[in-house]
């Protein structure tokens, strides 16, 4: 995949989608948003859409480490970002 940049909101959005040889066999919509959470918080949500006639077949490769590697970057954020 070589992804595009398909949303970018300073503080708000970011996101890119990519697709896997041609549009419509599989493809991904990743991305990142900052919403307000209270007094001096935010919430950041990560999220992928995947879409395509491919994706149960690959899912059932890639679901697991993708969901893991989502899972990992979030905690190593808020680490990151907690120890300011």
């Amino acid at each position: 995949m070589t992804p595009k940049v398909v949303e970018n909101k300073t503080n708000l959005e970011f996101a890119w989608l990519g697709h896997l040889f041609v549009s419509g066999l599989f493809d991904g919509r990743h991305s990142f948003r900052i919403e307000p959470a209270g007094e001096n918080k935010v919430r950041f949500v990560q999220s992928e859409r995947f879409t395509g006639i491919l994706v149960p077949l690959l899912w059932l490769f890639i679901g697991k480490n993708t969901r893991r590697g989502f899972d990992e970057m979030n905690a190593a954020l808020k680490k990151l970002l907690e120890d300011k």
